[in-house]
């Protein structure tokens, strides 16, 4: 069909910790009129996210954090239960979640298998995770954990039963989705 898209162009709305950017464009629909569109986009870079799982006691690793964003959407707390993760900023996917995992759980991971990327909300994020997975022993437990004062991180390290985590995505428990999908490919995968 060729390009689709033509005379875009972009404006600043907000730029603070991301960028809200109003975007205008040419569109042109599949029965081949053109149509002209507005849409808003944030931009706050790409992250990175991993699941710990430790296969020979069939447990995994989960975090912990309030998240401001769920608690005005209605979650009871706002406390979310999931997958470590964190922003990209200048590193690799790899050098981020393995600094990430150390930070916010006390893990020094030796390696870390890349999964997949993904677009987390692409309808209004640009953000895309790349996800991993990562085996860990109680040896591997370098620190605390708990995430980096400087960045007023205040994160509680679970480790649980991976059936227990499976049964939380059906209580709500677990609603995050990174978190549900790392749990989902551990299953499908047979990982633990």
């Amino acid at each position: 069909m060729g390009n689709r898209i033509k005379n875009i162009t972009e404006r600043t709305l907000h730029k603070g910790w991301a960028t809200l950017s109003e975007i205008f464009f040419d569109y042109k629909m599949s029965a081949g009129n053109w149509t002209h569109k507005r849409r808003e986009s944030y931009n706050r870079g790409d992250g990175a996210t991993i699941l710990l799982y430790n296969k020979e006691k069939g447990t995994v690793i989960l975090v912990k954090q309030f998240r401001v964003s769920a608690y005005l959407n209605q979650h009871k707390t706002g406390f979310i239960i999931e997958a470590c993760a964190g922003m990209l900023d200048d590193d690799s996917p790899e050098t981020c979640i393995i600094r990430e995992v150390e930070e916010e759980t006390g893990y020094k991971l030796p390696k870390v298998t890349k999964l997949f990327d993904a677009y987390s909300s692409p309808g209004a994020l640009t953000e895309k995770l790349h996800y991993f997975v990562g085996e860990y022993t109680s040896e591997m437990k370098v620190s605390s954990g708990g995430g980096v004062e400087t960045e007023q991180e205040d994160i509680e390290i679970i480790e649980m039963p991976f059936k227990t985590a499976l049964q939380g995505i059906e209580t709500g428990e677990i609603a995050d989705a990174k978190t549900i999908i790392l749990l989902q490919y551990l299953q499908i995968n047979n990982l633990v």
